[in-house]
């Protein structure tokens, strides 16, 4: 898959996406990067650590958010784009659910489009990315936790997304899938959709796992956002375990050394493989 100038190995690689959350409210690091050079350090930061592409947030979607219109979503993001990409050389993921702020934000240089309702809650949000003919993540969610048969309701959900891209004439090597862990989920469901996501590559797409210092983490260690680094380390195992090809972390340094060690164990033919990876 491209993104942006880049080529990216899916199959035989797991990729580390950075987060930056340009938010008063964001759960872990609100008001930590809203001004543009504390945000532009902390990208220089993330790249030297490693980073392969960086997420920009300008809406927290934490339980109990506030909503933002699209003009101020713009406002806080298209800036961040800009100068990012002026002084940086880095894939930019644009994370937004609204089909305004995504064509703003690509028209910025946005190199992919982060939805978190996948295609469902805006319905010019799909038109967007096939106009723009760049590559998206499209997230598991819904408004409540009510689930027949968990693992195989995520799957037929995550089905009706692939179909609202495909119709709209979203390439399928454009598309990445996102199982959702913390939208729409009970802490149990969290842990089992980690544990289960093997599952999601029947689909045949690449999966992104975002799990860093979310509640899944503080509840089952009982420790603030600011102290979930080990636990999302877990996950983050877990997602290269599974066949993730992207985690989308807070923490670079560490988990860039936590998917090395992963994948050196797994190349040495110690671990039995997930179908699709490092063949």
């Amino acid at each position: 898959m491209k993104i942006g100038g880049r080529e990216f190995d899916l199959k035989n690689h797991t990729y580390i996406m950075g987060i930056l959350n340009v938010t008063p409210d964001s759960f872990s690091d609100g008001g930590k990067y809203n001004r543009l050079d504390d945000a532009l350090f902390h990208v220089e930061e993330m790249i030297g650590e490693g980073m392969d592409l960086l997420d920009i947030g300008g809406e927290s979607t934490r339980p109990g958010y506030t909503f933002v219109s699209a003009e101020e979503e713009t406002e806080r993001v298209v800036p961040v784009i800009e100068a990012v990409k002026r002084r940086f050389d880095v894939p930019i993921s644009l994370d937004t659910y609204k089909a305004e702020v995504a064509k703003e934000g690509i028209k910025a240089g946005a190199d992919m489009i982060n939805d978190i309702w996948g295609l469902k809650y805006d319905p010019d949000m799909a038109g967007v990315i096939k106009r723009a003919g760049i590559p998206c993540v499209l997230m598991h969610n819904r408004k409540e936790a009510d689930y027949h048969q968990f693992v195989e309701d995520v799957i037929m959900d995550l089905k009706e997304t692939i179909q609202i891209a495909k119709n709209s004439g979203i390439r399928d090597e454009q598309i990445v899938l996102d199982p959702g862990i913390g939208f729409g989920k009970t802490y149990e469901q969290n842990l089992k959709m980690i544990g289960s996501l093997e599952r999601l590559l029947e689909l045949e797409y690449p999966i992104l796992l975002g799990a860093s210092r979310k509640s899944v983490v503080g509840l089952t260690l009982d420790l603030p956002a600011d102290q979930r680094m080990e636990g999302t380390l877990v996950t983050t195992v877990f997602g290269v375990v599974k066949g993730c090809s992207f985690v989308r972390v807070h923490d670079i340094k560490e988990h860039v050394r936590a998917v090395k060690m992963a994948e050196a164990i797994l190349l040495s033919g110690g671990a039995d493989l997930p179908r699709g990876r490092f063949c």
